[in-house]
């Protein structure tokens, strides 16, 4: 039986937050951008059902050393000293880009060309902004749809529950 590929989705974390005003703009304090960012990309993988990989850079923090830490079921990545988000990207495509499904979101033209050339798919950081405002449309969509004023259970569910509801309540 053929392997099914998993679904990966590295972020550049600060170049995004560096094309996004928005998150630039959280208190000017990149500590906040960094969280709010975070907190959607955990919405996104629920909803998505992919494995989100966050990567900022620590390659000019003195000393640092590699951490990672999972952020609900969000990897998220620091870099070493001397490692940039993007070679910590290239080195993980290297890893698993030929056996998995990787997309790598980020506006930096080298690395989208390298993901390109290494089997993945790439995402600009506009692209991504967008990705992430519809995916929470539809997450408000199918949460408010339950509750719209008028709804029967046959809009709510699909035929096959049905059914089964049915034959319950008649050996019942």
């Amino acid at each position: 039986m053929p392997r099914t590929k998993k679904e990966y989705l590295f972020i550049d974390g600060y170049n995004i937050i560096n094309q996004w005003h928005y998150y630039r703009d959280v208190s000017k304090n990149i500590e906040n951008s960094r969280i709010k960012l975070i907190e959607l990309l955990v919405e996104y993988q629920a909803y998505k059902g992919i494995n989100v990989i966050v990567v900022f850079d620590a390659h000019l923090v003195k000393g640092s050393t590699e951490k990672k830490e999972m952020i609900a079921g969000v990897e998220v990545v620091y870099t070493k000293e001397h490692e940039t988000a993007d070679s910590y990207i290239e080195k993980q495509l290297d890893k698993i880009g030929r056996y998995e499904h990787v997309q790598v979101a980020t506006s930096d033209g080298a690395i989208q060309q390298i993901v390109m050339a290494r089997g993945g798919t790439r995402m600009s950081a506009k692209e991504m902004l967008l990705e992430l405002e519809n995916t929470k449309k539809d997450i408000r969509t199918k949460a408010d749809k339950p509750r719209q004023k008028g709804a029967y259970i046959d809009q709510v569910l699909d035929s096959d529950t049905l059914k089964k509801l049915e034959k319950i309540r008649r050996n019942i």
